[in-house]
Formats: C-alpha cells, sequence, structure tokens
C-alpha cells in the first residue's frame, strides 16, 4: 500500500547475474535469487549530492551518473555472481588464482573492478570512436555532415550487433530477462498499482529512462556536434571525441531525462529508436525473476517511506550499510 499518493520519486534500477539492483532517493537493494531458490536483498543507504554540488548541475550530472554507474555496477556485478555462486561445488583454485589473492588479498575484488572499467573504456574507445573514424574519413572532398552520419551508422551497427550477438548468449539472456523485470516493476511502481506478480507481468518491458536509450542518444549527438568539425586526422578526431564525451553524456542524460517525464509526439519520436534497441537488450521475464525485480524495488521503496514495510519470508534483509 503506497504512503505517498503525490509525485512520486524516480526509481531506477540494473539487472544483475540472478538479480536486481534498484535505487530510489537515498536508498540502494540488491535482491539476488540464490541457487537454493530463495531471496536475499542486501539494503544500503547512498550518499546523496547537496544542493549546489556539481553532481546536481544539469548537463554535468550525467557524467558524473555515467561514471558512477560504471563503477558501482561494476560492484553490483561481482556481488550478485558471488552470492549465486555460493553452495555450489567448490573448484580447486588455480596458481593463478592463489597467487592474485596472496598479492591483493581482500582487496582482490576492488582490483578486478578496477581493471573491468578501465579494460571497457579502452575496448568502448576503440570500437566506438577510433575504428568509425578510422572507416567513415573518407577524403577532403567530402561535406563534414557526411563523415559525421557515417561514423554515427558504423556506431549504430557495432553497437546493434555486439547487443545482438551478446543476446544469444544463454547467460546473457537470463540478465536480459531480469532487465525486462526491472523495468516492468518500475512501469507499476510509476503507476501506482500494487506490486505483485500479477499486476507487474501485464507491464510493458520497453521503458524510455532506459541505458540503451542513453546510448542511442550519445550516438544521435555526436553526429550533430561532429557535422560543423572538420578535422579529418584520425587521431587529433578521436581524441577530441574523447574531451567532449562529457558533453555529449551531460545532454543525453537530460534527454533522457526530460523524455522519462513528459510524454508527447516529440519525446515518443525522440526515444523511439532506443526503445526499439530494447528489444534486444530486455527479454520477457518469468514469474520467479519478477519476484526478485519486486523485492529489489519494494526494499527501496519501503526504505524511503514511499510503501509500508513488509516481512517476507522469501527474502533475508541484511542491515542497511552506508555507500562510502
Amino acid at each position: 500500500m503506497y504512503i505517498k499518493d503525490k509525485a512520486r520519486i524516480s526509481a531506477g534500477g540494473q539487472a544483475l547475474i540472478e538479480g536486481v539492483m534498484m535505487k530510489c532517493g537515498s536508498s540502494k537493494a540488491i535482491a539476488i535469487r540464490k541457487n537454493d531458490g530463495t531471496i536475499e536483498v542486501k539494503r544500503h543507504k547512498l550518499t546523496v549530492a547537496k544542493d549546489g554540488s556539481l553532481k546536481k548541475l544539469p548537463f554535468v550530472r550525467g557524467m558524473f551518473m555515467l561514471i558512477e554507474s560504471m563503477v558501482e555496477g561494476g560492484k553490483d556485478l561481482t556481488y550478485s555472481a558471488n552470492l549465486f555462486a555460493e553452495g555450489f561445488e567448490d573448484e580447486e583454485e588455480s596458481k593463478f588464482d592463489k597467487w592474485l589473492k596472496k598479492i591483493f588479498g581482500d582487496r582482490l575484488d576492488d582490483v578486478i573492478n578496477v581493471v573491468s572499467v578501465v579494460l571497457s573504456a579502452v575496448i568502448a574507445i576503440g570500437l566506438f570512436i577510433v575504428l568509425p573514424t578510422v572507416f567513415a574519413k573518407g577524403n577532403s572532398a567530402d561535406r563534414t555532415f557526411t563523415v559525421a552520419l557515417r561514423e554515427g551508422a558504423l556506431k549504430l551497427t557495432i553497437f546493434v550487433g555486439y547487443l545482438f550477438i551478446m543476446s544469444q548468449i544463454k547467460d546473457i539472456k537470463r540478465v536480459f530477462q531480469y532487465h525486462g523485470a526491472e523495468h516492468k516493476s518500475i512501469f507499476a511502481y510509476e503507476q501506482g498499482i500494487e506490486l505483485n506478480v500479477e499486476n507487474v507481468r501485464k507491464m510493458g518491458r520497453l521503458h524510455p529512462r532506459c541505458g540503451t536509450n542513453f546510448m542511442f542518444v550519445v550516438i544521435a549527438i555526436s553526429i550533430a556536434i561532429f557535422s560543423f568539425v572538420g578535422i579529418r586526422n584520425v587521431w587529433l578526431r578521436s581524441l577530441l571525441k574523447i574531451a567532449v564525451f562529457p558533453l555529449m553524456a551531460g545532454i543525453s542524460y537530460e534527454v533522457i531525462r526530460f523524455a522519462g517525464k513528459h510524454q508527447n509526439f516529440f519525446t515518443r519520436a525522440m526515444v523511439w529508436p532506443g526503445l526499439m534497441m530494447q528489444k534486444i537488450t530486455t527479454k520477457e521475464p518469468d514469474d520467479s525473476q519478477l519476484e526478485v525485480a519486486i523485492a529489489s524495488l519494494k526494499a527501496v521503496l519501503e526504505d524511503e517511506g514511499i510503501i509500508e514495510r513488509e516481512f517476507s519470508t522469501r527474502a533475508e534483509v541484511i542491515s542497511p550499510e552506508t555507500i562510502v
């Protein structure tokens, strides 16, 4: 039952390995379906940016959100993988694993997360910045807009192709199902209906505030900006793209934020391509996956005082902790 019937705080999340992370206000929760069939919910209290902080400035906050989502998302994925793996028969550690634990000790997970973020950034720069710049540069007779359009088309082709290939992997498909469960539960919350499997199952799985939409908007804005940049040298153009990426991320975040709050012909047309790509990145979840998404969302809504706290025999609630 909702305690607050007025404007609700925006909620968002991320699909994990056999689980879902949800954020709302200053609260965060991770719900994981363990291999014994139970759901474990871990609650966090987030540090909220103060008024006047750079993290709250329009066209600047988007870059902070992106960095935080990459870093925290990596940690949450590692946590979900470790928790889901509990109870399986332990395999003998390799010499390399033992060496890593000896070198880094308790910091091993943090080191793995940092390496993952850095490698992801390097791969993204190579695939979505350098590679399209190399193949789309053309010759000096080509119009600047034509070059930017070719770059955008190549980026989009690489992005969609990558998503499609990943969606064919069994384990990734299950993550995409949890992605669908996340969206469906948020839709139910936004419509103010009771959060149960029957209600959530009826909701759509394509959401305008999804990160998939964000990536498409970044590509579109890149085309618009670089339509006016005549630099053709591959490395100079690539470095310039990296330099202006915070601006593109900031603009894209505001566009997605606006589209999520305002439903009209313009915003629907703006997010439509990203919604179509979500047909790849989200899959229809089963009821057990919906239960996990609902457990995670209820936890943050309870902590924010938006719904009454309830006790579930399916979920083990760990004491809240502050993220620093």
